[in-house]
């Protein structure tokens, strides 16, 4: 996952959300389990959030989604690295190990998903190359050789 934060100073939930690939309302409930993560309020009320605190969410999700911490166990994981003064470098090492994959938010594709797609990709190459088979006759389709 590679998470591109545009050069501004403030960013709204909606920003966030496309920003970490998931919706305003994870964000909020993430909020709620994780009391640093409050944003500060516009006088509009609306939430405004600075690029530490989408860092701080960008680790949050690496511990939820990648490393499949459950919230408690990455309460605890967070509460550490705090304690160690550790939590700025492990911010930066999510951040660099995702720009060196490469990855777009959202990628992670498990094997059991590839495997799905290559088979349907086999059935859908036999479909083109011998619609027959599938029972398909168009007027005037060849099979494909």
């Amino acid at each position: 996952m590679s998470f591109q934060i545009p050069n501004r100073t403030f960013f709204r939930i909606g920003d966030v959300a496309k920003i970490l690939g998931v919706k305003p309302y994870v964000i909020r409930f993430w909020e709620g389990e994780f009391p640093f993560l409050a944003p500060d309020k516009a006088n509009s009320g609306q939430r405004v959030y600075r690029r530490a605190q989408i860092e701080s969410l960008i680790l949050v999700k690496h511990l939820l989604h990648v490393e499949r911490y459950s919230i408690e166990g990455a309460k605890k994981k967070l509460t550490e690295l705090r304690r160690g003064a550790k939590l700025r470098d492990a911010m930066n090492d999510v951040l660099s190990e995702n720009k060196a994959k490469g990855l777009q938010v959202g990628s992670v594709i498990r094997k059991d998903q590839i495997a799905s797609l290559e088979a349907r990709i086999q059935d859908l190459q036999t479909l083109i190359r011998e619609p027959k088979m599938a029972g398909l006759e168009v007027p005037g389709l060849k099979a494909i050789q």
